[in-house]
């Protein structure tokens, strides 16, 4: 019986219909969001993408610019940034050209060697085992030079490194170093002008753009984007370093010699705003600023708590002369007498215009003369300026009345801080007009109660004697770009005129006689003649620790005056603490040094310009005999037209012929067709100098016969 094959059967697993229409529309949908997004990197991020991609091809090598220079107003360098260097090494990498490794001892032993550094502690830092260590920064190139021959003798070919860095610095270390101040190590100012005219001085930093590959490395052919630098702009300062280091010395003296808290001088040219000095005193080294200068202070210095020892160096770094306000004192009567003269209210010689019985009183409050127990009487406002006696300001302060005092406080520009360039300038303080009442008048009328900065000060008063024109305090004489070499010259700012040029002159003239005959004698210069006014504010009664405040202000010449100079003593210890006595013999020291150096005529170099010559006559001489005569007797001739001088002939001579005259003083010739006569105003010679009246009389036409000496009592031909 045969056996039947089985066939076999081929099964096939057949997908449902359901799922494969699901697999399809699953696969549809990712090829379509494939292709979105595909579309959108292309069409929407395309660009962004791009960039990006750009950007992570190229790099960029920032070049710092190189710092302006400072100069003073001599052209010598003040703060300069020059080039040095830093040394680091790895020390596991210090090897020669043979490959032979360089033993750590030599190493220790060559840098202590050349940088000055501790051997035990440069061999510590080498053996630490670190890729990286810093032996010296800022380190100058003869440093260098010694290191390259170090490194060449051992024929070292690795692990020693020099790279380039800049350093400020500063040739003269202490002079004006509050003033000027200092940069950081990122060659960016901190503190002082460095920093408040950090904008002119840091320039503006260049950039190389350049692509690289993904092992970043510089890609062939392509092209480099060139941003060039732009180095800082120097800087010329008014600063005269010759007038500055004058000014420093006899701060110092006077600090110590009255171990006082600190001081500071300020030394402006009234007639443009300039400051030729600016000194503060403890003053510190701008090499190396973060050293603690005073003695004391530095013994226990690491002992202080981190915010302790930052205000330790903000106080050190301050220039008191524009950061710090105080009262001014006595020295303020020159504004409430200018104020008072210019309103009319007084004369300077009127008698008996002011009284002082030792005290005032007010609003039943008694406020004592420095004079009480011998009290100044009946003065006139040359008097009482001369006395600086309180109660006769107190009584002139309440008849001007506050509300004209503000008028001019704001006008001399004692509401307002003086110039943006001055760092960290601070700004008076003042009674609100709605709270002075009288006693408050009072006293602010002999300069207490209010503060102010002595950079104010002096701004005001020099106003006085620039003839009541106030101008604006400038420490910038010139700003050079050395990009372009365009120079930006500074012209002097004038603000306003704040009083008249009459009032201004008789306010000089009884500077003058303070100086002359009143409580400002220790400011006297021999030769010149020398305007100002003492000052010695009292600390409050809550806050006596504080001390006095002693300062003078004093002018020169008295006519034409070239130079103010504000001293301020703080705090100064012992018995004398009056600002006469204190700061009016600074005051003369400096004047004494900078006034010829500024070339002021003295009056020694004049005096025998006082012995008189008989004036010759020259009438019926020709013109040309008649100027040799003159010009042979020490005169100066003055002759209109253009007449022959061979053969016309003088037919008159004023001063009249045979009268006694000074020598260079003007004679006036006529001819019978040039005999024009003008009138001259004869102005008030009474309380100045004989100096002063000399050069009064030249600004006026006039010519002087002196009897005597010392200040003009009376003159023959009256004021008119």
């Amino acid at each position: 019986m045969t056996k039947k094959k089985k066939k076999k059967v081929l099964k096939f697993n057949i997908i449902p219909k359901k799922r494969f229409f699901i697999c399809i529309f699953s696969f549809s949908f990712l090829f379509l969001a494939l292709i979105i997004r595909i579309a959108v990197l292309q069409f929407i991020d395309g660009d962004s993408l791009k960039e990006r991609a750009i950007a992570q091809q190229l790099t960029t090598t920032t070049i710092n610019p190189k710092r302006g220079t400072i100069y003073d107003s001599n052209g010598k360098i003040l703060a300069i940034s020059k080039d040095v260097d830093t040394v680091s090494v790895n020390p596991t990498n210090v090897k020669d050209s043979k490959k032979n490794a360089i033993s750590l001892e030599l190493l220790a032993n060559s840098f202590s060697s050349i940088f000055s550094l501790d051997y035990e502690e440069t061999l510590q830092k080498l053996s630490e085992a670190k890729s990286y260590v810093e032996i010296a920064k800022k380190v100058d190139n003869d440093k260098i030079l010694l290191l390259q021959d170090f490194i060449k003798n051992n024929d070292i070919v690795s692990g020693i490194s020099i790279s380039n860095d800049i350093q400020r610095y500063y040739p003269y270390d202490n002079l004006a170093a509050n003033l000027i101040g200092f940069t950081g190590t990122d060659i960016q100012g901190l503190v002082g002008l460095e920093s408040s005219l950090d904008d002119i001085l840091s320039g503006t930093p260049g950039k190389i753009v350049s692509a690289l590959d993904s092992t970043k490395s510089e890609i062939p052919n392509t092209q480099q984007s060139y941003i060039e630098v732009q180095d800082g702009s120097n800087i010329t300062l008014t600063i005269d370093v010759n007038i500055q280091s004058v000014a420093e010395k006899y701060l110092e003296q006077a600090v110590n010699e009255h171990s006082a808290d600190g001081g500071n001088v300020i030394i402006m040219n009234p007639n443009t705003g300039d400051i030729l000095a600016m000194a503060t005193y403890p003053n510190y080294n701008l090499n190396s600023p973060f050293t603690i200068t005073d003695s004391k202070l530095a013994e226990t210095y690491d002992s202080l708590s981190p915010s302790e020892k930052s205000n330790a160096l903000y106080k050190m770094w301050r220039n008191t002369a524009v950061q710090s306000t105080y009262e001014p004192g006595s020295t303020f009567k020159l504004i409430t007498a200018a104020v008072a003269l210019e309103e009319d209210i007084i004369d300077p010689d009127t008698p008996d215009a002011l009284y002082c019985g030792g005290s005032e009183t007010v609003s039943g409050i008694s406020i004592n003369c420095w004079r009480y127990y011998n009290p100044h009487l009946k003065q006139t406002l040359r008097e009482a300026l001369a006395n600086s006696c309180n109660p006769s300001f107190m009584q002139l302060g309440l008849k001007i009345g506050a509300p004209t005092l503000y008028k001019y406080y704001k006008a001399f520009g004692l509401f307002n801080k003086t110039n943006s360039n001055f760092y960290g300038e601070e700004n008076s303080v003042f009674y609100n007009i709605e709270d002075i009442h009288d006693i408050e008048l009072a006293i602010m009328s002999f300069g207490q109660r209010f503060n102010i900065t002595p950079i104010q000060l002096i701004t005001a008063v020099s106003a006085i004697a620039n003839e009541g024109v106030l101008m604006q305090p400038n420490i910038i004489s010139k700003i050079e770009n050395p990009n372009t070499g365009a120079i930006t010259q500074t012209e002097p700012t004038q603000l306003r005129q704040v009083i008249s040029k009459e009032t201004a002159d008789q306010m000089m003239e009884m500077m003058e006689y303070v100086v002359t005959d009143g409580t400002g004698k220790y400011a006297q210069v021999e030769g010149f003649s020398v305007g100002g006014k003492s000052g010695t504010s009292e600390p409050l009664s809550d806050n006596e620790e504080q001390g006095y405040v002693a300062s003078f202000i004093g002018v020169s010449p008295t006519i034409n005056a070239e130079v103010v100079v504000l001293v301020t003593i703080y705090n100064p210890k012992g018995d004398i603490h009056q600002g006469g006595q204190v700061a009016g013999p600074v005051v003369s020291s400096i004047l004494s040094e900078i006034l010829p150096y500024l070339g002021v005529t003295s009056l020694n170099d004049v005096s025998s310009s006082f012995n008189t010559t008989i004036l010759p006559d020259v009438r019926n001489k020709t013109i040309s005999e008649a100027k040799t005569i003159l010009k042979n007797s020490g005169f100066n001739v003055i002759i209109t037209g253009d007449e022959d001088e061979n053969l016309t002939l003088i037919m008159d001579q004023m001063p009249k012929p045979g009268v006694y005259l000074i020598k260079n003083s003007k004679i006036y010739l006529y001819t019978e067709n040039n005999n024009l006569r003008t009138s001259v105003t004869v102005p008030s010679f009474k309380g100045l100098s004989a100096y002063s009246s000399i050069t009064k009389a030249q600004e006026n036409g006039l010519n002087l016969v002196i009897d005597g000496s010392g200040i003009v009592i009376s003159q023959d031909i009256a004021a008119r």
